[in-house]
């Protein structure tokens, strides 16, 4: 089991999964999940690496926050954990909601961060996606964004809320019950639901972040993108013409949640990509 820290970074305190040893990895997680996305990775990444796992801001166990939930500011937060925990250079892995962050991390502090992986998200409207949201990003997108509808409409729903997206929503296969009934917790009652919701109010702040963000620099570390189902190859299209150095997989036969849905397959990507290289 991993060791569980309390960080204060950027005026918040977050809740930290941190195990083994060895050159840093970064994990960033999505919605609606928590740290424990990574369980079935944590353990053998930690055979070689340090790896930590935290929950976003306002996410899970991590502390309140009242603002802050654009990826720029997200990215900040990991900055700030790396260096309060002593670690001056990480592999950084984002998916889903993390995945921004850690893209925006990677683009304005490229010192700390010597590899990105980025998973099944899209970054922003940076072109690219193709004909995959041709028709308008899911119907959740719209819902949640509100300013606060989804969480009156759903607190106490949670539960129902959480399955749909851990099955449908997410093309997959759901997760184990333990897992399950650890992210139902964590989005149950109506202040965790409108933090949860704070990120996608906070999208086209995130977007408008990444939009200078490319048009100031270019991605130079080794990136690897990867997708499943929906997202496919569309992150990578989108990561290609602003980045030096990328390789892009797409895992058949996965749903969304792909360190839950095909662990082993993660694993054998990340492995030989992450490498041992020295912190």
């Amino acid at each position: 089991m991993p060791e569980l820290l309390r960080v204060p970074v950027n005026g918040v305190e977050l809740n930290v999964a941190v195990a083994g040893s060895g050159p840093a990895v970064l994990l960033l997680h999505g919605f609606p999940h928590t740290w424990e996305l990574w369980t079935d990775v944590m353990a053998d990444l930690a055979g070689r690496h340090r790896v930590i796992a935290p929950d976003l801001r306002g996410f899970g166990a991590s502390g309140p926050a009242a603002s802050g939930y654009d990826a720029g500011t997200l990215a900040e937060d990991a900055a700030a954990l790396l260096r309060a925990l002593g670690v001056s250079s990480a592999a950084v892995v984002g998916i889903d909601a993390g995945a921004a962050p850690a893209f925006l991390l990677a683009l304005r502090r490229p010192g700390p961060v010597r590899r990105l992986v980025v998973m099944e998200s899209l970054l922003g409207t940076l072109p690219g996606a193709g004909d995959l949201f041709a028709g308008g990003p899911p119907w959740w997108f719209g819902f949640h964004a509100a300013p606060g509808l989804a969480e009156t409409v759903l607190e106490g729903h949670e539960a129902e809320y959480v399955d749909w997206f851990l099955r449908a929503g997410t093309l997959g296969d759901g997760v184990r019950p333990a897992l399950r009934d650890a992210f139902v917790r964590a989005y149950t009652g109506r202040p965790a639901l409108s933090r949860a919701f704070s990120y996608y109010r906070a999208l086209p702040e995130s977007a408008v972040q990444i939009e200078r963000a490319v048009a100031a620099a270019r991605l130079t570390v080794p990136t690897m993108a990867l997708g499943a189902r929906p997202v496919g190859a569309a992150l990578e299209r989108q990561l290609r013409p602003v980045t030096d150095d990328l390789t892009g997989h797409v895992i058949e036969d996965c749903g969304h949640i792909i360190p839950l849905h095909r662990p082993r397959a993660l694993l054998t990507l990340l492995r030989p990509f992450l490498g041992v290289d020295a912190a």
